[in-house]
């Protein structure tokens, strides 16, 4: 029996789970952009050719801006919409979204002033009803092209899970699954900010050494904090943790990295983000993890300076002189 999915979202990340799910003789597949041009642009050409160049996406993707055409029938929701335009986006979308149909969120962020992470945001604005988050080392750039891929979909729904892991699984496209949606969605929300840092290091040229440094601390704070949340440590050394966390600050597709090595280069916030394509959500989620730390009186040393970097204008330099001064302590402590 072939069932539909509809992905609600036609960045990089929304067009390549449409173009990984299309290869499943049992599912058929809509894309909903909320741009009509957008969405006739992707439609004529088959590619997405500002995220995706060169990637086709097979003719059995309906692709359209009209959502009561891409969400009728649909059993399954893939909600790829940035964290900073998910509650917007979602609220227009409700009424012709069919209710009580479970989504898969695959996206990565915190909102500002809520704190809610992307499934929160789903349920409380599309009602209540079941969410998992598929997160972990996952460019479309590269699995769209069949390069080996490995990831996590994280809930409390054990069908659920099982479900996405079958219908996301492929020869090339690994899929685990893990009962903490709290950790995977925190790790890769936060991920994206140590990114940032490392593309300072990168911007500096400050070397493997400060690097690999910066990494390794910037996990453990992501742990503290994801503990603190309710997490469970260990989700954090897992594929949504340390796993994305290599793969963002490393690879050469990685927005908010390269957000990092314009700053490190000299370049201003307004002036990098004109040149980013796409939506570097570490920029967004520094705040908000920022300013929730700071209530609960969590420390985060290397998140603050990137903080100051971002929204205080505290030369980069200066923020990795404030790290590599503080105070000795054990490796083990917190900061």
């Amino acid at each position: 029996m072939v069932r539909k999915v509809t992905v609600l979202g036609g960045g990089a990340m929304g067009t390549g789970c449409s173009i990984l799910l299309s290869d499943r003789p049992d599912c058929s597949v809509s894309l909903w952009l909320r741009n009509p041009q957008h969405a006739a642009e992707l439609h004529k050409t088959r590619e997405n050719r500002l995220l995706l160049p060169g990637v086709r996406i097979p003719e059995s993707v309906v692709i359209s801006a009209d959502i009561g055409q891409a969400a009728a029938g649909a059993e399954l929701f893939v909600a790829a919409i940035p964290t900073a335009y998910l509650r917007q986006a979602l609220a227009g979308l409700a009424p012709r979204l069919p209710a009580g149909r479970p989504v898969v969120s695959v996206i990565k962020g915190i909102e500002n002033g809520t704190f809610l992470r992307p499934s929160e945001i789903i349920r409380q604005v599309l009602g209540e009803r079941e969410v998992v988050a598929l997160c972990g080392p996952s460019h479309a750039e590269e699995f769209t092209r069949r390069l080996p891929c490995s990831v996590v979909v994280a809930g409390s729904h054990p069908e659920l899970l099982a479900d996405v892991q079958t219908l996301f699984s492929t020869d090339r496209f690994r899929v685990y699954t893990n009962g903490d949606i709290v950790g995977v969605e925190l790790a890769a929300a936060l991920k994206n900010v140590v990114a940032i840092a490392a593309g300072i290091c990168d911007g500096l040229r400050y070397g493997d050494n400060a690097k690999a440094a910066l990494l390794t601390r910037g996990i453990v704070e992501i742990t503290r904090f994801g503990v603190a949340l309710g997490a469970q440590a260990e989700t954090f050394a897992g594929l949504a943790g340390i796993g994305d966390l290599i793969t963002t600050c490393f690879s050469g597709y990685g927005r908010n990295r390269r957000v990092g090595e314009r700053l490190g280069q000299g370049a201003r916030l307004p002036e990098i983000v004109s040149e980013i394509h796409g939506v570097a959500e570490g920029v967004t989620t520094c705040k908000s993890v920022y300013d929730l730390a700071r209530q609960r009186g969590i420390e985060m040393p290397i998140i603050s300076e990137v903080y100051r970097v971002l929204f205080e204008g505290k030369a980069p330099a200066d923020a990795t002189n404030s790290l590599m001064l503080r105070p000795p302590r054990g490796e083990g402590s917190a900061g």
